[in-house]
């Protein structure tokens, strides 16, 4: 294994100049195409981070954040204003040729099949434009077909396959050339639940067998949970969490849901820090705070009341964990953080069983994510 990490990011900056309109009259246009006024826009600023070799990591962030700006100087389509990328030790704005031999991609909205032809015709021209000796190529395309079960449908027109079936031919056409390095841009979107789960499972699989490092932005959450170990939460162009996907629900957490059904009709628990969200018909839900009590404290008090038939704990689904990463990284600095921390909670549209660890320590790095605009004459 290589001692450098796959990705390395050296404090990458990248801002695009945009034109600003002056109006909608027409000597408001007419100035405009004369004497055009612009300002810079920072898409990225100043990231930093690294992925080591076999990694799987998420990386996301809100809408604007700065995601496809990254991958795309990470893949060499742009060039950065300072910083420095290294992606499998070679820069990507001056070695795009080379580094396009070791990445693969794979995009669910899509596709690199060629819709009238067999996803085998389509492996072999694959194995001409990445320059593969027939032999090894013919070998690893057996390999890959046994491994992601495609004999049924390998020599099918890739129209009429289901969306499932395509996306697995997506795949081995991803991975067909060896790659060291996958971006995977929403590989499940609009796939059923069992479809879903057999890419997720394939992903592992070939990471786990190859030490492909995976690079994944997605808004399923399901994706980040079962392909991931580590996630990458960036916005306005900053890095606003690095960490594995444990550390981030351990750390914006403070309570858990609880869901009791009991003998006892309408159980009565008043412990501080406890909040009745329902209790009626012998089930009963809680909000308990674990800063306050421990959950073992609800269940003591339950049990005195009567029988326990069932007993349900839950955390607050990832989804809503990012959401209040991101409603912490707007309110952040603000002359009423109270206020607008609660404000952005509601807007957010968090469960009540999610509070938001606001401390000064994280209020501090999600202030660091503000994007910054610079005007020009």
């Amino acid at each position: 294994m290589d001692p450098a990490p796959a990705v390395q990011l050296d404090r990458l900056t990248k801002t695009f100049r945009v034109r600003r309109s002056r109006g909608a009259g027409m000597v408001s246009r007419l100035r405009d195409f004369v004497h055009p006024e612009t300002h810079d826009v920072l898409a990225v600023d100043a990231l930093s981070f690294s992925i080591r070799h076999g990694e799987r990591v998420a990386f996301i962030g809100p809408n604007g954040a700065g995601k496809s700006t990254t991958l795309k100087m990470l893949a060499g389509i742009l060039h950065p204003d300072s910083g420095e990328a290294r992606v499998l030790g070679l820069v990507p704005s001056r070695q795009r040729r080379e580094l396009a031999f070791q990445l693969g991609t794979v995009f669910g909205q899509r596709s690199q099949l060629w819709y009238q032809l067999p996803p085998r015709d389509t492996f072999e021209l694959l194995g001409r434009v990445y320059e593969i000796d027939a032999v090894a190529h013919r070998l690893r395309i057996q390999s890959l077909t046994r491994l992601f079960e495609l004999e049924p449908f390998l020599d099918t027109p890739v129209r009429q396959l289901s969306l499932g079936e395509r996306m697995r031919c997506e795949i081995v056409a991803s991975l067909l050339h060896g790659p060291r390095l996958l971006f995977l841009d929403e590989p499940t979107i609009g796939l059923d639940v069992s479809a879903k789960a057999t890419i997720q499972a394939l992903l592992r699989a070939e990471s786990d067998r190859d030490a492909v490092t995976l690079l994944l932005t997605s808004h399923d959450t399901g994706d980040m949970e079962k392909i991931c170990d580590r996630v990458i939460v960036i916005s306005g162009g900053r890095l606003l969490w690095d960490g594995s996907i444990v550390d981030l629900r351990r750390r914006y957490l403070t309570s858990k849901r609880v869901t009791i059904w009991s003998e006892t009709e309408r159980l009565q628990i008043a412990i501080p820090g406890v909040r009745t969200i329902t209790a009626a018909g012998y089930r009963a839900e809680y909000d308990v705070a674990l800063n306050v009590t421990t959950v073992g404290h609800v269940v003591d008090a339950a049990l005195k009341q009567g029988s326990i038939r069932d007993l349900a704990i839950e955390d607050a689904p990832l989804d809503a964990v990012i959401r209040a990463l991101y409603a912490t990284s707007a309110t952040a600095g603000s002359s009423a953080d109270v206020a607008a921390s609660r404000n952005a909670d509601v807007a957010a549209g968090l469960p009540p069983s999610l509070t938001l660890r606001r401390t000064a320590e994280a209020s501090a790095e999600a202030g660091q994510a503000r994007p910054r605009e610079r005007t020009t004459p």
